[in-house]
């Protein structure tokens, strides 16, 4: 049976702060705090494993906030397989303040990796199974170039390995060549990969089929508040609303729609169950400062219509 594995090369501790206001050069107050144990491809693990897959997290991990995530996950009954390097695991801030309505978002670097650490973590991927799925999600840190992305799609299709990326980037272009399973863009990312400010739906899917052209095997675009649009191998494309409801905290919104998602791949699904309920359950990490525990995803999924486009 094929295994699944998520790649997070830079881990994070998010802090979710609320106060009522927030005021230059005095103390405030908070309301209520949370930390939770982060990273794009974590934040995968964490979903997928609700839903019945279990997965092996792998990337980065640095001193006792490195840790922290790696106990977390084994205290979720999920297995970690972090290369540990120098310096400290980053944490980051995330600040609702009520009485302006808005969030604010304080992300840091991260630690630097060395290239004795980031040859451990190919080589890891170079173990993986024919058939074996692998998720590499966020940003880059310190001392991993850009090139190491295609260098894991290279490997990817040398050992048969389906791979996901969830990664900005315009780099990840370059895995087109070698045929990835899936790539996740957001309508901003996509934007920027195609040279434009912003695109219409017309033109969203239009670029979408483009990528699968160029060797994509499957897109899903992230639209946020407007849901999101999926095109498969054969260009058939799908389109869905977001449902209704109070915005609380969309950092780690697209993870879950990938994981719920790619879930539904995995299981072979067809994609007008499986987009529904995954804008559905992105939105339930949304409207809460943590992820989704889909207690409100059947409800929120009857506002949601998704058709063939």
């Amino acid at each position: 049976m094929s295994r699944v594995y998520t790649c997070t090369m830079n881990l994070a501790i998010d802090l979710f702060i609320e106060t009522e206001q927030m005021l230059a050069s005095k103390v405030n107050r908070t309301l209520s705090d949370d930390v939770q144990a982060n990273g794009k491809g974590v934040n995968v693990s964490f979903i997928m494993k609700q839903l019945g897959i279990s997965t092996t997290a792998i990337g980065f991990a640095g001193g006792f906030t490195g840790r922290f995530i790696a106990d977390t996950l084994v205290s979720k009954d999920i297995g970690e397989q972090f290369v540990e390097v120098d310096g400290l695991t980053r944490i980051n801030v995330f600040t609702k303040v009520n009485a302006e309505h808005k969030e604010f978002k304080l992300v840091n670097r991260g630690p630097l990796v060395s290239e004795t650490a980031q040859e451990e973590l190919l080589g890891q991927i170079r173990n993986f199974a024919e058939g074996d799925y692998l998720v590499v999600s966020g940003s880059l840190p310190r001392g991993v170039k850009p090139e190491i992305l295609t260098e894991i799609s290279k490997i990817g299709q040398e050992k048969g390995l389906q791979l996901i990326f969830d990664v900005s980037h315009p780099t990840v272009l370059e895995s087109l060549t070698y045929r990835p399973y899936l790539l996740k863009p957001n309508e901003e990312e996509l934007a920027n990969w195609f040279g434009k400010e912003s695109l219409s739906l017309t033109e969203i899917v239009e670029c979408a089929k483009e990528l699968v052209n160029k060797g994509a095997q499957n897109i899903l675009v992230s639209l946020g508040g407007a849901g999101a649009v999926a095109v498969n191998s054969a260009l058939e494309v799908f389109e869905c609303n977001a449902p209704q409801g109070e915005v609380v905290n969309t950092a780690c919104a697209g993870d879950t729609l990938l994981a719920t998602f790619l879930t539904g791949l995995i299981r072979q699904e067809a994609i007008t169950a499986v987009l529904p309920r995954s804008v559905a359950a992105g939105s339930s990490t949304a409207f809460r400062s943590g992820l989704t525990d889909f207690s409100d995803v059947e409800l929120l999924q009857k506002q949601i219509k998704c058709h063939q486009i």
